[in-house]
């Protein structure tokens, strides 16, 4: 023990007890990551070589490479953002805008957070009125 932790230990002791449960929650503290830090990334082994359209559900930032990979390998992607937290909603169609533009495609919007990307080789036609009051 050193002189500098015999001064810390005289002016304020602490407890054995208290210290390891400092610790313990210092260390759930570290391991609480949030569902949208986590994510739920699904396995891309189950998408085949002939899917067209791919549906998406990201919780994290992370997943918006595996949906521009598969735009630039030809397959429009549906991308539902609802369980993304606001700030992240806006990165993510950020970041898909530039793939779409990257490879010559377009986005659309199909409903309250929720986005069509297509490559040059899927056109999407029609439109979709976003309006509750307009039938």
């Amino acid at each position: 023990m050193g002189i500098g932790e015999k001064i810390r230990d005289f002016i304020a002791p602490v407890d054995e007890d208290d210290e390891q449960e400092q610790l313990e929650l210092d260390q759930d503290e570290a391991s609480a990551v949030s569902p949208y830090e986590k994510g739920t990334l699904q396995s891309s082994s189950t998408i085949t070589a002939n899917t067209n359209i791919v549906l998406f559900e990201p919780r994290n930032f992370d997943e918006a490479e595996e949906i521009g990979n598969h735009i630039k390998n030809k397959r429009a992607c549906c991308v539902n953002l609802h369980r993304m937290p606001s700030e992240y909603r806006q990165r993510i169609i950020d970041f898909l805008s530039g793939v779409v533009y990257g490879v010559d495609g377009s986005i659309k919007k199909v409903g309250e957070n929720v986005i069509l990307c297509s490559p040059k080789n899927l056109q999407v036609g029609g439109d979709i009125n976003l309006n509750s009051d307009e039938y």
